[in-house]
């Protein structure tokens, strides 16, 4: 999946070998636009939107994996059928819900479960509130990596990261102006610098120093603090991604977004040619959407013109 400035894209290779595209015209809503400028709000819309777009782009896809095995069985009921296209909307907007639900649920998992475990094994050996907050982080860091490490041996998710790498690929050839062939495409790594990949760490990193200015007297407030604070973690988080992506070409501090880069060894895979051929088609495609758009601007049509043929 690409966004640019106006469209995204997901491309799927059918059974067939044909590349089909979901394709979502970015919406603007004068409300979320002015969030979006608002400092530490602005990274908690920017989440939630994320989430939720995710989530719809994977729906798309898994209904194509559906279909191709519909396909193939020849058995799917007609009115089934029907009744399933005439609620796909709906499904869609269901399964953005699930997306935000599941990033809200997610964060306060990881959130708590590290706050209760440090305190239950070290509270009563360290006194020391940054040192505390340092083991927390650390126990969410290690539960963290474990679990990717642990999904990524699964077929689906194993496609997935590869997807991930391929999508770097594209986009590091694309910012160095080579033509976007599979053989151009390969030879880049699978880490990108600007990913958001980097954020999961930089919140871990911000909670260990925000934490560390909360007392709590019990295992029930450490949790209950952490999880009041998370907006705020986010919203830190959020800046500090932007300030590392600002500063990347700055040799000296150019170490700020490594951490990230080192979760990515995790978080993408090789990609097959044929991952990276989608890969292309989906970026080339969201760069054609753009292209309409701006064409439609410059020809004074207005913003809320649709983008799309």
């Amino acid at each position: 999946m690409f966004g640019g400035r106006y469209a995204q894209v997901t491309a799927v290779r059918r059974k067939t070998g044909e590349i089909e595209f979901f394709e979502v015209k970015k919406q603007g809503q004068p409300g979320l636009k002015w969030l979006s400028k608002i400092p530490l709000v602005r990274g908690i819309v920017a989440l939630v939107l994320a989430s939720a777009s995710g989530a719809k782009h994977l729906q798309f896809a898994s209904d194509m994996f559906e279909r191709d095995h519909d396909e193939e069985a020849e058995s799917a009921d007609e009115t089934v059928q029907e009744n399933q296209s005439s609620s796909k909307w709906g499904m869609i907007l269901g399964v953005a819900m699930v997306g935000i639900l599941s990033l809200l649920i997610g964060k306060m998992v990881f959130t708590a479960l590290p706050a209760f475990l440090a305190s239950i094994l070290f509270d009563r050996f360290v006194h020391s509130m940054f040192l505390q907050s340092l083991i927390e982080g650390a126990i969410k860091t290690i539960l963290l990596l474990a679990y990717l490490w642990g999904i990524s041996f699964t077929p689906l998710i194993k496609r997935v990261f590869q997807y991930h790498g391929a999508e770097h690929k594209v986009i590091t050839a694309f910012e160095r102006g080579e033509e976007l062939t599979v053989t151009n495409v390969q030879k880049h790594s699978t880490l990108h610098y600007r990913c958001g990949s980097s954020f999961i760490i930089l919140s871990i990193i911000v909670g260990v120093i925000l934490y560390s200015f909360f007392t709590y007297h019990s295992v029930w407030d450490r949790i209950l603090i952490r999880l009041a604070l998370i907006p705020l973690v986010i919203g830190l988080s959020y800046e500090l991604l932007r300030m590392t992506n600002a500063v990347k070409d700055i040799p000296i501090l150019a170490w700020l977004g490594y951490p990230g880069l080192w979760l990515q060894k995790l978080t993408t895979k090789e990609p097959t040619d044929d991952q990276v051929e989608v890969a292309i088609a989906a970026f080339n495609r969201m760069r054609e959407l753009d292209a309409q758009a701006e064409a439609r601007l410059a020809n004074g049509v207005q913003r809320t013109t649709p983008a799309f043929n």
